[in-house]
């Protein structure tokens, strides 16, 4: 049975190539929400994002969180990673800079998003000492996609067991 999961992205920077990760289709997922849909959930304020980001990750075991050059830098991204942790989900990270957009063209490798969330139980710990982040090390969009494709599932099955087993 695939594991269901919730992809965290920034929206703007990266629907292209993470709609190329979704379509991999080696583990079940969110439904993917457009521009449109997104638009209308970001005018009902802050509560309705928390209640929309809430709803999301009902039902899912992990969190695939695909970066690119500034997902580190989106407050809700961090967000959805915190909600995740803290409901016992496990949380992975996955760079898809190398990946190529709808014009072709690849990005820049940003900043890893677990390196901003500490534990408060022992705040000098980082959520990305537990967590793992994956770099399929590929400077080809082709090599990359087919890295991802081989290593997702496994890689959601392990944040799965580390959160399992995480105890501070």
């Amino acid at each position: 049975m695939a594991r269901r999961v919730f992809y965290s992205f920034h929206f703007d920077g990266d629907y292209w190539r993470t709609q190329q990760v979704r379509n991999i289709g080696a583990i079940e997922h969110d439904s993917p929400v457009s521009k449109n849909d997104w638009e209308k959930v970001k005018l009902g304020g802050d509560p309705a994002i928390e209640a929309w980001i809430e709803a999301q990750l009902k039902g899912k075991s992990c969190l695939v969180c695909l970066i690119g050059a500034k997902t580190s830098e989106r407050p809700w991204v961090i967000h959805e990673i915190m909600e995740a942790w803290n409901a016992g989900k496990g949380v992975v990270g996955i760079y898809v800079h190398n990946l190529k957009d709808a014009d072709q063209k690849q990005s820049v490798k940003g900043a890893n998003p677990f390196d901003k969330l500490v534990f408060m139980k022992q705040p000098s710990k980082k959520l990305s000492s537990v967590g793992k982040v994956y770099d399929p090390g590929f400077t080809g969009s082709q090599q990359a996609y087919g890295w991802i494709a081989d290593n997702i599932e496994a890689a959601v099955e392990e944040a799965i067991k580390i959160r399992d087993d995480f105890e501070l």
